[in-house]
């Protein structure tokens, strides 16, 4: 098997574990748990305010011990490990405390594994959207099974195979190249440069509020379907629409961009965003809410390529890494616990359709701010 395939079944399994657990995992705790709005909210944010505050470490650490190999087959076995004894806790202070173990480690797994891949990709002039786009299949495909497995037997099995799948992973790092880049950058002073930018710092504002409802739709989504009719199965078929759309446009995302432009793409993107968030308040029927899943293929398959590379080219070349981090920690992290965290709120005293007005509403703010940075690129063009 050739590197690049071991590439391809890694993301997919790590991405299929978390397609099994993480949108299933809110019907779980409402329907099996017996946990509020507002208690869901305060779990499911857990995971983006540790990514905030712990995955930074994890890449220095990586980067001061030169052993990404062994630190990613570690935390693939404790994220599994956690996702396993999950399954055997019914109190909600023993799962606020699992669920801070769980993100811990799995807070390693993307940004170690991310490094490990754009190494390769360096080197051996590859292209990283066709290898991350696995991850966009394992993920569709393992909404649908863990759906199906539910439904059979109960919705414990996710752990399961949220565990089974992490376990196998650990298995391919093993064929995976060992060296990951390291950065020699002092993050103190590249903060210190970033923030002085105010077109840097006004992107940050924008991704975390169009990113901030893209990755909460993956907890509350769930919740949507069987609120409005659905069954476990169907909200595996949602994601299975829903994730499975973003591969082929992440495929191609390169080429749209060099022909219509950076900002077009954002703006395109960020505007299906917001019609569909908006559209999900209306509580459509079922058939039409699974029609529109595709459009996720369209919005978060365009606006994550889009997005990565502005920061890229805005950033000064000695702080690119810290722009990255920067920007990942803002829209993964920050944006994610807010709407998250917010969002079990807005479920738990009024429904899970305004949860979907919020993103709306966030979204298009974001929006307004993609055309002001437009506008503002163009005059400096203009100027030069």
């Amino acid at each position: 098997m050739s590197t690049n395939r071991y590439f391809y079944s890694f993301y997919f399994l790590v991405f299929f574990s978390f397609g099994a657990l993480f949108p299933l995992l809110t019907v779980y705790l409402k329907e099996d748990v017996g946990l509020s709005g507002s208690q869901i909210g305060m779990i499911m944010s857990i995971s983006p305010v540790v990514m905030i505050l712990i995955q930074p470490m994890w890449g220095v650490f990586s980067d001061y011990t030169q052993k990404p190999r062994q630190i990613l087959i570690g935390t693939l076995f404790f994220t599994g490990l956690a996702g396993f004894v999950f399954a055997f806790v019914g109190s909600y202070a023993g799962l606020l405390v699992i669920a801070f173990l769980l993100a811990f480690s799995q807070s390693a797994l993307v940004p170690i594994s991310d490094s490990i891949t754009l190494n390769y990709v360096q080197k051996t002039k590859g292209n990283y959207g066709s290898i991350r786009l696995w991850g966009a299949v394992g993920f569709a495909i393992a909404v649908l099974v863990s759906g199906k497995l539910s439904e059979y037997f109960s919705l414990t099995v996710i752990f399961y195979v949220f565990a089974i799948g992490l376990f196998i992973a650990m298995l391919v790092v093993f064929f995976l190249p060992k060296e990951s880049q390291a950065m020699n950058v002092n993050i103190r002073d590249g903060i210190g440069t970033l923030m002085k930018m105010p077109k840097f710092v006004l992107f940050l504002v924008t991704t975390f509020l169009i990113f901030g409802p893209v990755f909460a739709n993956n907890f509350y989504f769930g919740l949507f379907i069987t609120d409005i009719g659905g069954t476990v199965t169907g909200v595996g078929i949602a994601f299975l629409l829903a994730a499975g759309s973003e591969a082929p446009f992440m495929r191609f995302a390169g080429k749209w961009i060099s022909r219509f432009g950076l900002h077009s793409i954002m703006i395109s993107a960020a505007l299906v965003s917001a019609l569909r968030w908006v559209f999900y308040f209306f509580e459509p029927p079922l058939y039409i809410v699974y029609a529109t899943t595709i459009a996720q293929g369209f919005s978060v398959g365009l606006f994550i390529p889009a997005a990565m590379q502005y920061v890229r080219d805005i950033a000064p070349v000695n702080v690119r890494a810290t722009a990255v981090s920067l920007y990942t920690a803002v829209g993964n992290g920050l944006g994610s616990w807010f709407c998250t965290f917010l969002g079990g709120y807005i479920a738990e005293y009024f429904s899970v359709a305004y949860v979907y007005l919020f993103f709306g509403m966030l979204t298009i703010a974001g929006l307004g701010l993609i055309l002001y940075i437009r506008q503002a690129d163009e005059r400096a063009l203009a100027e030069v």
